[in-house]
């Protein structure tokens, strides 16, 4: 199919979760300068109304709870209804839990939020993307896959739950790959791009939902870490640059190209994954 050269975000219509903190807010603020139409997705009404009223009135909010299927499919739904064409997609939204805890689904709430969810909410939007194209796909993943292998045979994690959480949250960046690589696969010569990115060791309030200790060890890496505008600006270029408009299922970090785990370059293991993925959201191809 003919499509039409990427010229940037600027007129285009953007949605990005996870953008009331963090790298996402960064992002966000970058992304409205640079003229995107841009839509933030939040689970508090408070902070997003907050982070909508920092980056300005043309800013269009949602609401969700990503952790939860009904409330993605509702999004979705939302999103097809309320706008003509989604040029970029942005499923920058996660989190890390310390201790093994079940999502309104009956799922473990790190794969649910974390994979799960920009799964199915980019799976349910998929026809609109590509009748926006050009348009592209940006997963937030981390670098914290390197160790990570997908527990086939343990997926909702019963069988342990060890290293405070970073383990499970390791599989899921892992998980994010995967998923890019497969998408790109499927959405190949559609006009529509997949990506993921590594957005680096970022000063922000991540992990500070499990308590004091965790929240004081982030704290004192701080003095370490980038800025969340640092580890925005990935998320930003591929957002917006021509340069990448033929690239697809990579995984960057720092405006790169880099090579994942061996893990995360297992085609038949992405595939699987998928499979696996449509029968934990309840969507088969029939249902698509």
């Amino acid at each position: 199919m003919s499509v039409q050269a990427w010229t940037g975000v600027a007129g285009k219509r953007v949605v990005i979760t996870g953008a009331t903190s963090g790298i996402g807010l960064a992002a966000a603020r970058r992304l409205v300068r640079m003229g995107a139409l841009l839509t933030i997705v939040g689970r508090s009404a408070e902070r997003t109304r907050r982070a909508a009223c920092e980056l300005g009135p043309h800013v269009d909010t949602l609401l969700a709870d990503l952790s939860s299927q009904a409330s993605v499919r509702q999004l979705a739904g939302e999103i097809d209804g309320r706008y003509p064409a989604v040029h970029v997609l942005i499923n920058n939204a996660g989190a890390i839990f310390s201790s093994r805890r079940l999502s309104n689904d009956g799922l473990e709430l790190t794969w649910a939020l974390n994979h799960l969810a920009p799964f199915l909410l980019t799976t349910l939007l998929v026809d609109k993307l590509v009748a926006s194209a050009p348009a592209r796909v940006i997963t937030t993943s981390s670098g914290a896959h390197h160790r990570a292998q997908i527990p086939f045979d343990d997926i909702s994690g019963a069988g342990g739950y060890g290293g405070m959480g970073f383990t499970r949250y390791g599989e899921t960046k892992l998980a994010n790959i995967l998923f890019t690589r497969e998408l790109a696969r499927r959405l190949g010569g559609t006009g529509v791009t997949a990506n993921c990115f590594h957005p680096g060791f970022v000063g922000t309030g991540f992990n500070h939902n499990n308590g004091w200790l965790m929240g004081a060890a982030m704290w004192v890496g701080q003095v370490f870490a980038r800025s969340p505008e640092h580890g925005a600006d990935t998320l930003v270029y591929l957002a917006d640059s021509p340069e990448v408009s033929g690239v697809s299922g990579a995984y960057f970090f720092d405006r790169r190209e880099r090579r994942p785990s061996e893990a995360a370059q297992d085609d038949a293991a992405a595939q699987r994954l998928w499979r696996l993925s449509e029968e934990q959201v309840g969507l088969s191809a029939a249902a698509r």
